[in-house]
């Protein structure tokens, strides 16, 4: 234990869920210090920064979040508007880790590469007193690969889910072709706009079907109008899901967006053809081209040529930072297994995001006393998670800190 008044807390990750972990160990006296990789604040909602949220304003901003820029007199954001990853930052983010009782406390080019107990390997001291009153040691890199240790006596694990891609192939594993070409494939949003000349003109492979595919396909096809011979191959392990009706949604540009992937299923877009059913079978760079291979659920193998490849798969949480600590992860969902369980118990881990709610302070708790993973990171691979819910999380996680 640290000999500061409180027991000392690491925060992972300055997104929302960090910074609002950072806000209620102000409240609570404890001593803080939030980790950022990046250079900036909120790194990874940076680099989509260009993509507007299906939330409004009064949705992404929370009391704590709202009490904290009242009382330094800020602006705070609010409405019915959604706001851009950018407006997101630059609007209520960066203001709140600017503020005096958060700004001293936030290490920028700060990367936490591991997490372990002092003195202590993971398969010691197993539920003992013993291990918890080491303290955590922390492996920071800076941006250019300078390596230093710092000591927390416990840590929030909030740096999102968004470090390691999910493949491409069969079973989620690389497809064959795939590591070699890595270079080559995108695995986030473009912004259409400014990157125009690299995507008009030429033929795309698309892949995946969740929110950021859906966002890509319809950049695309908009730049399609203006770009000759724009094109667009939209691979899909399942259907596209349809949304025919303007009230399908309680997120109405969420809704919209939808049903315009539903209208590209059905050939509503000249320069977008959808093939569903289909996974990457392989990769490889032939004639000036990358030289694609699709496998149907019948085994049928379809032969393309295309520019380039846009990999929106999604993400997972990076696990390698505590794999030194005792963390009970679930089998499905790699994550947290009491949460995951509570979610798996709860509409079988299905339901829209906006019915998600925390799930009580005990599911937060691992194996490992003192560390706990917030945000979204600690949903794994459920994707409904909201904002919301991560500020719930941290009342939870402050109330069993005391």
């Amino acid at each position: 234990m640290s000999s500061l008044s409180k027991p000392s807390l690491a925060i992972l990750g300055s997104g929302p869920t960090g910074l609002e972990a950072a806000l209620a160990a102000v409240e609570a006296g404890i001593p803080f210090t939030v980790y950022e990789a990046a250079a900036h604040v909120a790194g990874h909602i940076r680099s989509w920064g260009h993509v507007h949220l299906f939330t409004p304003w009064s949705m992404n901003v929370s009391p704590r979040m709202r009490r904290h820029l009242e009382a330094a007199g800020l602006p705070v954001p609010d409405g019915d508007a959604c706001p851009s990853g950018r407006e997101l930052v630059e609007q209520l983010l960066a203001p709140l880790a600017a503020l005096p009782e958060v700004a001293p406390h936030v290490r920028l080019n700060s990367r936490v590469v591991a997490v372990a107990r002092e003195g202590l390997l993971k398969h010691e001291e197993i539920s003992t007193p013993t291990r918890a009153a080491r303290p955590f040691r922390l492996l920071i890199a800076d941006g250019h690969g300078q390596e230093r240790v710092e000591f927390a006596d416990r840590v929030i694990d909030a740096s999102g889910s968004y470090s390691h891609p999910n493949r491409l192939g069969d079973g989620g594993i690389p497809a064959l072709g795939e590591i070699a070409l890595a270079s080559e494939i995108r695995r986030d949003i473009p912004d259409f706009t400014r990157e125009a000349a690299d995507w008009g003109g030429k033929t795309t492979l698309l892949v995946g079907g969740g929110h950021s595919a859906q966002t890509a396909a319809r950049e695309l096809a908009e730049l399609a109008k203006t770009a000759a011979n724009t094109r667009v191959v939209w691979a899909l392990r399942g259907q596209v899901h349809s949304c025919e009706t303007s009230d399908c949604d309680p997120l109405p540009e969420r809704g919209k967006l939808a049903r315009t992937a539903a209208a590209f299923a059905k050939g509503d877009s000249p320069a977008v053809t959808v093939r569903s059913g289909v996974v990457v079978e392989s990769l490889a760079r032939e004639n000036g081209h990358l030289a694609v291979t699709l496998r149907n659920d019948h085994g049928e193998r379809e032969s393309l040529a295309v520019d380039r490849i846009l990999a929106l798969t999604g993400f997972v949480g990076d696990d390698s930072i505590y794999r030194q600590l005792q963390i009970h992860e679930c089998y499905a969902f790699a994550a947290p297994m009491k949460l995951s369980a509570a979610l798996l118990g709860a509409a079988g881990g299905g339901g829209d995001c906006l019915t998600q709610t925390s799930h009580g302070a005990d599911t937060l708790k691992n194996p490992e006393p003192g560390f706990f993973i917030l945000g979204i990171k600690s949903y794994g691979r459920n994707t409904n998670f909201l904002m919301r819910v991560g500020w719930e999380q941290v009342d939870e996680v402050f109330g069993l800190l005391g």
